[in-house]
């Protein structure tokens, strides 16, 4: 337990790097992290320390517990980063992500399913969202839908082919009656995720 405690505070600095300059690429430039160590009075399953992140996302204010001081989007941002930093060391073989994108848009988006793509090349990467950005950088697209038939609930998944891509993410865009615009704009989101 105790060479465990030590290795986890030699390889801390290192990942508070990373989450700066991760964060920063999401729109977080001034974002800072630190881990705290407490040593717990008895052995556990995951040895003798409790680790703690502290982040501050602005100049000027104080390192606070990451579950008490961020907003939505930056704890899905800060999540994203988290979770592609220990993807590289613990050879998953897939990762499923239920919206993790919540709380973001526009180019933070885009940016975040960058991050997401480079993740895909080393491993199976679900992303269950509902931004175009992010659905626009799959590789393959379902679509999942439920049904109530009498008193039992079905869930569908469809394979979704070229076009009904882009006519999902058009619906995304525009709601269900899809614009010319939208399905204009769903195709530059797929080529742009696709270049």
């Amino acid at each position: 337990a105790q060479t465990l405690s030590e290795a986890r505070k030699k390889a801390a600095p290192k990942l508070e790097r990373e989450l700066a300059v991760l964060t920063k690429e999401l729109g977080m430039p001034y974002a800072k992290f630190a881990l705290t160590f407490q040593q717990t009075s008895d052995f556990t399953t995951t040895g003798i320390d409790d680790v703690e992140i502290v982040f501050s996302a602005n100049p000027g204010t104080d390192l606070q517990a990451l579950r008490k001081s961020a907003s939505g989007g930056e704890l899905s941002r800060i999540m994203l980063v988290i979770k592609s930093i220990l993807a590289k060391h613990s050879k998953l073989p897939t990762l499923i992500f239920d919206e993790i994108d919540t709380g973001v848009s526009g180019e933070i988006a885009y940016k975040m399913s960058e991050i997401m793509r480079g993740m895909a090349s080393d491993m199976q990467l679900f992303a269950i969202t509902h931004l175009p950005q992010v659905a626009a950088a799959a590789n393959e697209h379902f679509r999942v839908s439920k049904a109530v038939n009498g008193t039992e609930t079905e869930t569908k998944v469809l394979r979704l082919d070229l076009e009904e891509r882009i006519s999902e993410i058009a619906s995304m865009i525009s709601g269900s009656t899809a614009s010319a615009a939208a399905i204009e704009h769903a195709r530059s989101l797929l080529h742009r995720t696709s270049s």
